[in-house]
């Protein structure tokens, strides 16, 4: 707790008062030069309080370790992952040797090891703490990539419909043979026994990870009627969400493998072809859920009547939605590069943060939700204090 409150304090502390007078050119008298029109003030907007530039290309992937959420691993276009410090950008381990695009990194549940996978199928994982590699694997190119919740398992999903999952360092190995088709999204339950996997022919399996079966496979009419874009579940585990490129999304009971709801395709607007759901999550604390489409619409439904509560307009395509963990606000990242808390109970949004100066295509909150940390199309990574006296 104390590691976190000094991260958050140097991130978002006594400098910004400084820096805001220094910005306003205080004790500069240079007459009229260096004014701003409007439109140059909108685009050089940098409400960030850390920079990180050391990519060299666009930035895929952000991941907070969860022991401290003071580390960040960011995964990119220059082929490379960096481990950094979100207080100050400072390199903690720069993750080499990839032949592709780093598309996936996370940190495993005690953050001693981080992994990294590029778009060619090469998986590294390295030890933070004396920053060597220990162990890789080559499969064939890359979906996604998942920790294990408290063990230091992997799970992989493959563009040939397999999932892998394996015991680090130790190489222990199970593969989890799906259609023959791409492994789209997947999420290991937080029960750590059991992973819910989409593909690309818009059906989702609930797999038993020990047994190494499938327990549910929901396929036809009660799948998706095209591939899978992303899949969250509740605390318990006991209802996920998944959303497609067929604009739905879809409430599943794991229990019993049933699809409970399925919103209409066009319920939250035009019966847009195009409208691919992006992301969705569940509320922490009220019986929420949001799903985020590709036109930027965010839709807060209830979880109990499964109505539509409110539409959440943005200017561009939502990206990825997070909710906050102890309060009914939801962040989302879009294309035009903008940070937004919305409040669910009103449909209001709180605040919007800017920055980067292209697409914003990945964020993560930490713990309390006092910080954002984004992965810019711009070449760089950011870090933003999330400042709300009102909570």
């Amino acid at each position: 707790e104390i590691g976190r409150a000094v991260t958050v304090e140097s991130v978002c502390g006594a400098d910004d008062l400084a820096q805001e007078l220094d910005e306003a050119g205080f004790g500069e008298d240079d007459g009229d030069e260096g004014w701003e029109t409007e439109d140059e003030m909108e685009t050089e907007q940098d409400d960030s309080d850390v920079t990180f530039p050391k990519h060299t290309g666009s930035v895929f992937c952000v991941g907070l370790d969860p022991v401290t959420n003071s580390m960040a691993v960011t995964g990119g276009e220059d082929d490379k992952a960096y481990v950094w410090s979100i207080s100050d950008g400072e390199v903690i381990l720069e993750c080499t040797g990839h032949k592709d695009s780093v598309t996936c990194a996370g940190f495993s549940y005690d953050s001693k090891l981080v992994a990294s996978g590029d778009m060619n199928g090469l998986i590294k994982v390295w030890r933070v703490e004396t920053k060597e590699e220990i162990w890789s694997f080559e499969v064939g190119d890359l979906e996604w990539l998942e920790w294990h919740p408290c063990a230091p398992v992997l799970l992989v999903g493959t563009d040939d419909g397999n999932v892998w999952m394996w015991k680090v360092p130790d190489g222990d190995c199970k593969t989890f043979q799906g259609p023959s088709c791409r492994a789209t999204s997947g999420k290991i339950l937080p029960d750590g026994k059991r992973a819910v996997v989409g593909y690309e022919d818009g059906s989702v399996r609930l797999w038993d990870l020990k047994q190494g079966s499938a327990v549910h496979v929901i396929k036809g009419s009660d799948g998706h009627q095209g591939p899978l874009t992303c899949v969250e579940s509740n605390k318990d585990g006991s209802l996920v969400l998944t959303g497609s490129v067929d604009g739905q999304a879809k409430l599943i009971y794991t229990p019993t493998g049933k699809v409970i709801h399925s919103n209409a395709k066009g319920s939250v607007g035009d019966d847009n072809d195009s409208n691919s759901v992006e992301s969705v999550g569940f509320c922490k604390v009220l019986p929420l859920v949001a799903v985020a489409y590709l036109d930027g619409t965010l839709a807060i439904y209830d979880l109990s009547t499964h109505s539509l509560r409110h539409k959440c307009q943005h200017e561009a395509g939502i990206v990825h939605l997070q909710w906050e963990e102890s309060s009914s606000v939801v962040a989302t990242c879009t294309l035009d590069g903008a940070i937004r808390l919305w409040d669910a109970r009103s449909g209001s949004m709180v605040s919007e943060y800017r920055g980067h100066s292209g697409d914003i295509l990945d964020f993560t909150l930490n713990r309390e939700a006092s910080l954002a940390v984004t992965a810019g199309g711009d070449h760089k990574a950011k870090v933003f204090c999330l400042q709300r006296p009102d909570r």
